[in-house]
C-alpha cells in the first residue's frame, strides 16, 4: 500500500533523541512489527494503537503485513509515549491522514485501548531536543500543553484522544472526548518545597563571619563545602540559608533544571519554569537509588540530579550508607552522574553545590576543650564514626570550616549582619564575572574549570604558585587538593574584585585565603569583613 514518516523522542536521561517512526503497510503476511531495539512496553504498545485506531472508528490494516521502524535503530528505545506516533504513521501509511499534514511534527503520548490518550513523563525534555532537530510542531496530551509551551519557536497541540489529533490533522471540527488524566495521575513526585525557608535570612545568624565568609565563597564559585561542628552550632541553619544567597537561574539553567524535574515525574506545569535554585535535604537513611538516582524500569532522577543548579544538603553525612558516600566521588568530580545497567547508561547532570554537615562523634557533644568537653561516646566508637568519610570523598571537598557556637564576642551589636540579599549581589555579580571569562567554553563556575585548562590558561603567578607548592611539598596538600585550591583562590579573587572594582588576577593574599578555607584554618577578620589584602 504505501509508506509514512512521523516522529517522537527517545529520553537517554535529560537527554532527548529525534526518532522517525516509519510505517510501511504492503502485501505479505498478515500482521504487525516493531523493529529498531524496541524495548518491552514500547511493544506492547502495538495491541494498544491497534484498539485505538479500531475503536476511534478508524481502519487498521488487519489484511496486510504492517513493519513499524523506529530510527535510528541503533538507539534503545523504550517507553509508552511512542503509541501516539506509531498511530499516526500507520494511519498515514494508510491513506487516513495525508503525509504533507504529519511531516515536521512530533507526536507524544500514550494510548488508552479507547483511543484516548495519557500524559508521559518527560514531556518538556522530549519537545526541547525535538525543537533543536528543527521540528516546530509537536502534539502532546491536553494537560502537558503548558508544559510544552515552555519550550519557546514551537506550536504546540493539545489533544485528548486519537480520532481528535486526526481531526485537526485533516482540518476537521475535533469531536467531543473525555478529559484527559492529570500527570499526577500517572507519576507525580511531589518535590518538597522551600515554603518553610522562604523565610529565611542570612542575617538571622549572630556572628558567624568566618563561616558566613566560607558560604559566599562556597556559593559564588560553586564549592562543595563541609561544615563540621557539635550539635547546636548552627550548621544546619547556615546550610539552609545558602540558597537564599544563590542569584537567580539563568533562562539556560532554567530549561535544564525544569526538564529534570519534567523527566522526575515532579514537575507541576502550573508553576511554570524553575527560577529559584532548589535545595534538597534527605535524611541520612535515603537509599542509593533516591539519592544518586536508578530504579526499577524506567531511570528517574535522583535527589543529586534535582538539586542540579542548587544545594544538596546532606546532615549528618557520617551516618549515610557507604555506598551512597562512595557514590558521590562522580558527581563531585565531573557534575554529573551515570547510572549504568546491563543494557543501557544514562548520564545526568548533577551540578548542584553539595553541603555536607558532621558532628564530631555520634551524641556530638565531643570538643578537643577538656573543660567544655561532655561527649559519652567510647574512643572507638568516636573513630569509627570519624571514620565513615573517606578521604577520597573529603579530598573532594574544596572547602572545610569548623563551625562553634556563637559567643558575644563573636559580634557587634552595633553592627547589623548582612542579609542575604546583600551577599546575593556579590554572589550574583562574581558570577557574572566568571561568565564573562569562560564565555565559549563548557562551564559557567571556578569549580567546574578542568584542571589541565586552569594551569594553561588561567595559570597564578610564581609566588601564588609557590605557596601551594609549599603545602604539598610538606604533604599537607595533594595533587587534586592544589587545583582545588587554584580554583578557590580565583572565587575569592571575584569577590574581591567585586568589592573593591578592580580586576586584578588572584595572588599570593588570595591564595593564602584559599589555603586556609580548604584546610580548615581560621579566617583573619579583615578577610571575613571583606577588607582587602592577604590573611
Amino acid at each position: 500500500m504505501a509508506f509514512a514518516t512521523t516522529h517522537c523522542v527517545a529520553l537517554d536521561g535529560a537527554r532527548g533523541h529525534l526518532i522517525d517512526v516509519q510505517a510501511d503497510v504492503s502485501n505479505g503476511q498478515a500482521g504487525v512489527v516493531v523493529v529498531g531495539r524496541a524495548g518491552a512496553a514500547l511493544r506492547e504498545g502495538l495491541d494498544r494503537v491497534r484498539m485505538a485506531i479500531v475503536n476511534s472508528d478508524l481502519k487498521w490494516p488487519a489484511a496486510f503485513r504492517t513493519t513499524i521502524l523506529l530510527s535510528p535503530a541503533d538507539l534503545p528505545k523504550g517507553g509508552t509515549h511512542f503509541d501516539l506516533a506509531m498511530a499516526v504513521s500507520v494511519l498515514a501509511a494508510t491513506g487516513q491522514v495525508e503525509h504533507p499534514q504529519v511531516a515536521g511534527t512530533a507526536f507524544i503520548g500514550e494510548l488508552t485501548l479507547a483511543g484516548g490518550l495519557r500524559p508521559a513523563v518527560g514531556v518538556l525534555p522530549m519537545v526541547m531536543a525535538a525543537v533543536s532537530r528543527g521540528v516546530r510542531r509537536v502534539v502532546v496530551p491536553e494537560p502537558q500543553v503548558e508544559e510544552a509551551r515552555m519550550v519557546p519557536d514551537v506550536v504546540v497541540i493539545g489533544v485528548r484522544s486519537l480520532a481528535q489529533v486526526v481531526a485537526v490533522l485533516v482540518g476537521d471540527l475535533p469531536p467531543d472526548a473525555p478529559p484527559v488524566a492529570s500527570a499526577s495521575g500517572i507519576h507525580l513526585v511531589q518535590w518538597r518545597g522551600s515554603d518553610r525557608l522562604d523565610d529565611l535570612d542570612l542575617a538571622d545568624l549572630r556572628g558567624m563571619l568566618d563561616e558566613k565568609y566560607a558560604a559566599e565563597v562556597a556559593a559564588a564559585g560553586g564549592h562543595a563545602l563541609m561544615l563540621s561542628g557539635a550539635k547546636g552550632c548552627g550548621k544546619t541553619s547556615l546550610a539552609e540559608r545558602l540558597p537564599t544567597i544563590l542569584p537567580d537561574l539563568t533562562t539556560e539553567e532554567s530549561l535544564e533544571l525544569t526538564a529534570l524535574h519534567s523527566l522526575a515525574g515532579a514537575l507541576d506545569p502550573a508553576a511554570g519554569m524553575l527560577t529559584r535554585p532548589p535545595f534538597a535535604a534527605p535524611h541520612h537513611d535515603a537509599s542509593k537509588v533516591s539519592i544518586i538516582g536508578g530504579g526499577h524500569g524506567r531511570i528517574h532522577p535522583g535527589e543529586i540530579s534535582r538539586a542540579h543548579c542548587g544545594v544538596l544538603f546532606l546532615d549528618e553525612f557520617p551516618l549515610f550508607r557507604s555506598d551512597v558516600i562512595e557514590a558521590l566521588r562522580q558527581p563531585l568530580e565531573s557534575g554529573d552522574i551515570t547510572i549504568a545497567r546491563r543494557d543501557e547508561s544514562i548520564t545526568l547532570p548533577a551540578g548542584g553545590m553539595l553541603v555536607v554537615a558532621s558532628n564530631p562523634c555520634p551524641c556530638g557533644n565531643y570538643t578537643a576543650n577538656n573543660r567544655t568537653n561532655h561527649c559519652t561516646c567510647p574512643e572507638p566508637v568516636r573513630r569509627r564514626y570519624q571514620g565513615r568519610l573517606s578521604g577520597p570523598i573529603a579530598d573532594r571537598i574544596d572547602i572545610l570550616r569548623h563551625v562553634r557556637p556563637a559567643s558575644p564576642a563573636s559580634h557587634d551589636p552595633f553592627q547589623p549582619a548582612e542579609s542575604s540579599a546583600t551577599v546575593r549581589e556579590r554572589v550574583a555579580a562574581a558570577r557574572e564575572r566568571q561568565r564573562l571569562r569562560f564565555a565559549g567554553h563548557g562551564w559557567r563556575l571556578n569549580a567546574q574549570i578542568p584542571s589541565p585548562r586552569l594551569k594553561d590558561t588561567w595559570p597564578l603567578a610564581d609566588e601564588a604558585r609557590r605557596l601551594i607548592d609549599n603545602e604539598t611539598y610538606a604533604g599537607r596538600l595533594g595533587a587534586r587538593g592544589a587545583v582545588r585550591v587554584q580554583r578557590l583562590a580565583w572565587t575569592v579573587a571575584d569577590l574581591r574584585a567585586v568589592r573593591s572594582g578592580r580586576d586584578v588576577p588572584p595572588g599570593p593574599g588570595e591564595v593564602e585565603v584559599a589555603l586556609r578555607l580548604r584546610m580548615g584554618r581560621a579566617l583573619d577578620a579583615r578577610t571575613v569583613r571583606g577588607a582587602e589584602g592577604a590573611a
